[in-house]
Parts: structure tokens; C-alpha cells; sequence
């Protein structure tokens, strides 16, 4: 029988790492049947996990707390790519300017369950009262359907005039960029807002203690499938555009490959103490988390000799 690992976003570079490794054949190169399956949002993936439904997940790393809370049940595997992956895109009509946050006063902005939280904290730590500022985060309409792809779906949204803007993935990002309704306010990667956000989360595999403690090795060849894949991505981006074909519609997958070229400087599947202590610190503020875990009690530190294996 298969293993799944689920995403909670297809159409989108956040997750690509675990999409190509099974499209790409690097599970199966380390012994592994893996079928990838969408589950929206992200708190149903680790659900999903949580009741044996699917094997892994591959999704933002602090969200595992939605279905182990205290970190208890689950560990993070490695790191599908470092940093918190969101961009803060807003309508161009409002003429937004890079890095000033207080475009989003009195406006409303589309965020994901879970994802939303990254945008919250993100503000109040840029001075923003979100309350007092009157600023409205919410779900993006027609984002609760299965099958429903968040960032495009966003994109459309803010052409639409339904939203003000949207906090999304590269994908959403570039379809609403490239289509001239949106332009970029904040991307955290590449140095935009408080430094702390950085590690708020980042794109992680992440599996059961169960599964772990019942099967290492499958544990294990799932890290070196996934530090395989960014090695053969760094190699060759294009190969991104294969992968897209198959799982993206046509528009999406002629962009895919440009947005895994801006990616690769964040393709590490390190997870590091100094993230944990970040990611901790973020959960704790918003109120996700209550206690003070160790570096070990977060991550699989069995595995971490295979991170840099390629």
C-alpha cells in the first residue's frame, strides 16, 4: 500500500520540493511508494496525519501544532526550503510601496487558516495595531472547497476587487503581479519586515513519533528524498517545468521553473536551533503554544547527518 504525503497547496512553489520528489522519482529511488494528495488547509494535513490517514506532511512547520499540540506526537523530518515563504501582495490601484506596511489599514487582506497567523504577528511587530488600524484577515472567498488552490485562487480574488490583498505563496504572488492587479509589499525571505519573521515557520516534512519510532528507515529515506530533490533542482530548475506539466494548469506550469531558480538560495533541509527557538517564540505569542520544548522534542535530530547528504 502507498504512503501519502500530503500539501495543503498544489498550484505553488512553497510545497515543490515534496511534489517533485515523488513526480520526480526520488522517493521510489529510495524505496519508498509515496502518492502526493492536497489537503486544504494546512491544520487538516497534520490531521490527516494525526489519524493515520497519510504518512507525512509537507507543509509550514509551526501548523503541526494544530493537531499535536505541545509538540507532542510529531517531529519535524527536515526542511523543504528556509524561511517563511508568504508574500504580502496588495491591489496596485492603491498604489503600495515595497516594504511599508501601512498599506493594510481599513483594509481587508486573504489569508489561510494557519497561514494567517504568520501576517498577524508579522504587523503587530511592525507597529500595527490590527484592531485600532482596522485591519480585516480572513479566508479568501471560495478558498474552502477540496481541490481549491489558495494563492491562484487569491490572485483572482484581488483582480476581482473581492479582496484588498492577499497573504500567499510565489505562485499567487507572481499570477497577480504579472497580471498587473497586484504588486508586492513584503517578502520575507529576501529581507522585507521585522527580522524575527524569518523564523516564524518555514516549508517542512514532518511525520509521526509513531511512524518514526515504527519504521526509521522509511523516516530516513524520506530526508534523502527530499535533500535529493533540491540537489537535482539546483542542478537544473528546469526540471520544474516537467513536474508543473503534470500537476499545474498550463499558465502556472510555464512559471514554476523561474520561481524554483529564485528559490534555490533557501534550499537547505536543515532545521536549525536557532529557527526552533524562533518558530517556539512565534507560537508561544500567538498563543499556539503554552510550553518551553527543546530542540528535540521539535525535530527528528536522528536525521540530521542526512541533510547535507547531497
Amino acid at each position: 500500500m502507498p504512503l501519502k504525503i500530503a500539501v495543503p497547496d498544489l498550484i505553488s512553489n512553497s510545497y515543490f520540493p515534496a511534489a517533485a520528489a515523488v513526480e520526480l522519482g526520488f522517493f521510489k529511488e529510495e524505496g519508498l511508494d509515496v502518492e502526493l494528495e492536497m489537503i486544504f488547509p494546512v491544520d487538516k494535513a497534520y490531521a490527516a496525519m494525526r489519524d493515520g490517514a497519510v504518512d507525512f506532511v509537507g507543509g509550514s512547520a509551526h501548523s503541526a501544532l494544530a493537531a499535536f499540540p505541545e509538540w507532542k506526537g510529531v517531529k519535524l523530518l527536515c526542511a523543504q526550503a528556509q524561511g517563511m515563504y508568504w508574500f504580502l501582495v496588495m491591489r496596485a490601484d492603491l498604489n503600495p510601496v515595497r516594504g511599508d506596511v501601512s498599506i493594510v489599514k481599513g483594509r481587508s487582506i486573504g489569508a489561510a487558516p494557519w497561514v494567517e497567523m504568520g501576517l498577524r504577528r508579522l504587523l503587530t511587530e511592525a507597529g500595527i495595531d490590527l484592531v485600532r488600524d482596522d485591519v480585516k484577515i480572513a479566508p479568501v472567498p471560495n478558498t474552502t472547497g477540496a481541490g481549491v488552490n489558495f494563492g491562484v485562487t487569491a490572485a483572482k480574488a484581488l483582480e476581482d476587487g473581492k479582496i484588498d490583498g492577499f497573504w500567499a505563496n510565489g505562485m499567487g504572488t507572481e499570477v497577480a503581479v504579472r497580471r498587473g492587479v497586484g504588486k508586492v509589499v513584503l517578502d520575507v525571505r529576501r529581507g522585507d519586515g521585522p527580522k524575527p519573521c524569518f523564523n516564524y515557520t518555514m516549508a517542512s516534512i514532518a511525520a509521526t513519533d509513531a511512524l518514526i519510532e515504527r519504521s526509521p528507515k522509511t523516516a530516513a529515506a524520506a530526508v534523502r528524498a527530499i535533500v535529493k530533490t533540491q540537489s537535482a533542482l539546483r542542478q537544473d530548475p528546469e526540471r520544474a517545468t516537467a513536474v508543473g506539466r503534470k500537476l499545474f494548469p498550463p499558465a502556472e506550469a510555464e512559471l514554476i521553473a523561474e520561481l524554483i531558480r529564485r528559490d534555490l538560495p533557501y534550499y537547505d533541509a536543515t532545521i536549525s536551533e536557532t529557527f526552533v527557538d524562533g518558530m517556539n517564540a512565534f507560537a508561544r505569542d500567538v498563543g499556539i503554544l503554552k510550553t518551553h520544548p527543546g530542540y528535540a522534542d521539535v525535530v527528528a535530530t536522528q536525521f540530521r547527518p542526512l541533510w547535507q547528504s547531497n
